[in-house]
């Protein structure tokens, strides 16, 4: 933005130090006191260390008590120097010491000179950075004033007002009163300004303004929602693009505002726009703005009649922070609607690509996604199997990140409700894969871990590699688990892994019969599974079943190996949690 020149003063033949400046702010003459603040100012605006300087000569205390001075040569001198001050950190402590704001925020009349309202507008801006600055401005009233010069002339005045006003409005309760005193419709209207830093500002303003869905509504009212994607066609204001998408992201949110802008058909311009762009940014913005939209179903339905999905599967090919938004809509987009539909747009392949990845952050979000489309989906499962996803979803059981390790189980425990795919997995040696993520310290993976385990140990040859690799003793140590999926999930895998001899009687060598006792007899922490692993174990284990129970079911037959070592007697105290 090209701003006006700074107010200039001639100083006479002398040359003022900055000691004598401020020895003469003291003085009783107004003539005295206009030339020493031109003096500081012009010393001030020099560097940060002349203010500094300025500081410790004590010229703060000095120039407070001239900003309210009833000369208003004096006041608005002044005030500009208290303005190109306030960029200092030291001095935007003692400013607050101070307590300023309240006679700036009275300098902010309609009838005060231009130059006043610039310079205190850029103190209170320099200020209001700090939380409970906004808060003091805020209760004295400062808000209004500062809405009001929005519709300055003055374009540096709009341009400190409007950093003030995105400042303050940070705060949901400021935002809220800064929307009943009609903010927005100059909000709007800051948009056609000539000057991009003030546009820039704005749009900011109301990115944060537009979090609320009332705001929202009289932003389309006031026809803001057509001025936004205006700036989007314009190619001439592609520095604004990305600020632009970030209101339009929030808007996208809510029903009504984005039927308004499908209705005037702003949003098949919005999604050519972004179609065509090969601005990074952009699209990552673009792709973050439909995962957010995405969440609401009515919201779904329109982006979907929209063929939103080409765009997205579009991004795929894009760089890495794109590709992880893209994934993240994807998965949005997917949640609810009709899965099978997705398995004809290709994304499976280039999802399953994608864990093939350098990129630990790219995994996470296409097996995320991946999960998604797998989820009670046949058509999609099959996809998977045939884009030869099962290897690279093997893989990334060794990813660094948490997040990709339990997806990655959660899609192959999708495909393992096919039985040939459940097969091959098995045949990759999913069991021994799968002790890595027992042994996580993070819970959902734990979890997702015992999970895959009860979704694979059906079959006695994954049963016997389980045991091979070392997982019996992890998945025991589960069953110690505080945290309630995890617990019930190792009792439902110790219940499957229980069904053949060697297993259970490896189980029980590990404890896992006592723990089971001890679960259940808490109300707290016994489950279904729990329950029922115990009943497999013994029954696997006839043996120490005599022994615990004193007796055998019918249905429990005796063979070779079955040993009476004598009733067992125990007690167990428990402290039930």
């Amino acid at each position: 933005m090209e701003m006006k020149p700074l107010y200039h003063f001639s100083l006479g033949e002398q040359e003022l130090s900055p000691v004598t400046a401020v020895l003469m702010l003291s003085s009783p003459e107004n003539e005295v006191l206009t030339k020493a603040c031109e003096a500081l100012y012009k010393f001030a605006s020099k560097d940060d260390v002349n203010k500094v300087t300025l500081l410790g000569l004590g010229a703060l205390e000095q120039l407070y008590k001239l900003i309210s001075h009833e000369d208003p040569i004096v006041r608005r001198n002044a005030i500009m120097v208290f303005g190109i001050m306030a960029s200092n950190h030291d001095v935007k402590k003692l400013l607050k010491e101070l307590d300023v704001t309240n006679s700036l925020i009275s300098q902010l009349t309609p009838e005060e000179d231009v130059v006043i309202h610039e310079f205190a507008t850029l103190c209170l801006a320099y200020m209001a950075v700090e939380y409970t600055i906004k808060v003091k401005i805020f209760k004295q009233g400062g808000l209004e004033p500062l809405i009001r010069l929005l519709g300055s002339p003055d374009p540096d005045v709009k341009k400190n007002s409007v950093e003030c006003i995105y400042l303050l409005v940070q705060d949901f309760q400021i935002r809220a009163a800064a929307r009943e005193l009609n903010l927005i419709p100059p909000l709007v209207g800051l948009l056609q300004s000539e000057y991009p830093v003030i546009q820039v500002l704005a749009l900011r303003t109301l990115e944060v303004m537009s979090k609320d869905r009332e705001t929202r509504i009289i932003l389309g009212e006031n026809k803001g929602l057509d001025r936004l994607v205006n700036i989007l066609e314009n190619s001439e204001l592609n520095d604004l693009h990305i600020e632009t998408l970030a209101v339009l992201a929030n808007c996208l949110e809510d029903v009504q505002t984005l039927q308004l802008i499908q209705t005037t058909g702003g949003l098949k311009k919005l999604l050519s726009f972004l179609k065509v762009s090969t601005v990074p940014d952009i699209q990552k913005n673009a792709a973050k703005a439909i995962t957010k939209a995405a969440y609401d179903s009515e919201i779904r339905k329109i982006l979907h009649w929209e063929k939103i999905e080409k765009f997205l599967l579009s991004l795929l090919e894009a760089k890495n922070d794109v590709k992880i938004a893209a994934c993240q809509a994807i998965s949005a987009m997917c949640e609810h609607i009709d899965r099978e539909y997705y398995n004809l747009l290709d994304w499976i392949p280039q999802l399953v690509h994608l864990l093939s990845s350098d990129n630990e952050e790219v995994k996470e979000a296409a097996v995320t996604a991946l999960v998604n489309l797998t989820t009670a989906s046949p058509g999609n499962v099959r996809a998977v199997a045939e884009a030869e996803g099962i290897v690279p979803l093997m893989n990334t059981l060794n990813a660094k990140r948490d997040g990709a390790i339990a997806n990655a189980i959660a899609v192959l425990i999708n495909l393992s409700m096919q039985e040939p795919l459940r097969t091959t997995i098995q045949s990759n040696g999913i069991m021994s894969a799968l002790v890595g993520p027992l042994h996580s310290t993070n819970s959902k993976v734990q979890s997702k871990a015992a999970f895959a385990v009860a979704a694979f140990g059906c079959d006695a040859n994954a049963r016997t590699e389980l045991r091979n690799a070392g997982g019996v003793e992890q998945l025991v140590k589960l069953l110690h688990s505080n945290n309630d999926e995890v617990r019930r999930n190792a009792s439902w895998a110790v219940m499957v892994c229980g069904s053949d001899e060697l297993t259970a009687i490896e189980l029980c060598n590990l404890g896992a019969l006592d723990i089971l006792e001890e679960i259940n007899l808490s109300t707290k922490r016994q489950n279904k599974f729990s329950e029922a692993a115990l009943e497999k174990l013994l029954d696997n284990n006839l043996s120490q079943k005599y022994s615990r129970m004193g007796y055998l079911s019918s249905s429990n037959i005796i063979v070779n190996g079955f040993y009476d070592c004598g009733q067992l007697f125990w007690s167990l105290t428990l402290h039930c949690i």
